[in-house]
């Protein structure tokens, strides 16, 4: 949802989305910013040729792009992994990363709090991994995944491959 700005057309700052996020997230996904199709349709990835439902499905094991939204987002939460952006607000024209410009960045210092098995964070694209410094510091492991937009021209096959590995031996790991 854009909120009124008093600089020029097209500067309108944007709100992202509330976190998908409870106590039982152990992996969380971290994005840049929500898509003017994320945004309109007030879901994470919610633009159709984006492959992040299609990866996380993949790795599942369920046709996560096929389910309704709600669908999608608690079977998520039921296998631990948590989705949300390094920015809750800026600037941006379009749907480029590059384009973000007066970045408000989410407060992750509660996260612990929030989630206490939460192991490990992955990036979502380089634009939303440069903040994985900040996370590393909170003694969380962290990775840089390639960016499941479809402007990121990586086959999808390499995708899932560096997704898998990076997913799944948080996702498939016993909770005790």
């Amino acid at each position: 949802m854009a909120l009124p700005t008093s600089e020029g057309a097209g500067d309108a700052r944007l709100t992202g989305l509330a976190p998908i996020f409870d106590a039982r997230v152990r992996l969380l996904i971290l994005g840049s910013f929500p898509s003017p199709a994320s945004l309109a349709a007030q879901q994470y990835y919610g633009h159709r040729q984006n492959h992040f439902w299609r990866l996380v499905g993949e790795i599942l094991g369920e046709p996560l792009f096929e389910l309704p939204y709600p669908e999608r987002t608690a079977r998520v939460l039921e296998r631990g992994i948590g989705i949300w952006d390094v920015y809750q607000a800026c600037i941006r024209p379009g749907a480029l990363d590059a384009d973000i410009r007066a970045g408000e960045v989410n407060d992750f210092a509660g996260l612990g709090a929030r989630a206490p098995g939460l192991r490990r964070v992955c990036f979502n694209g380089q634009t939303a991994g440069r903040f994985a410094p900040q996370l590393a510091r909170l003694g969380l492991e962290t990775c840089v995944l390639p960016s499941s937009s479809p402007a990121y021209t990586l086959p999808f096959a390499a995708k899932l491959a560096r997704w898998r590995a990076a997913l799944e031996p948080v996702v498939f790991m016993s909770v005790l």
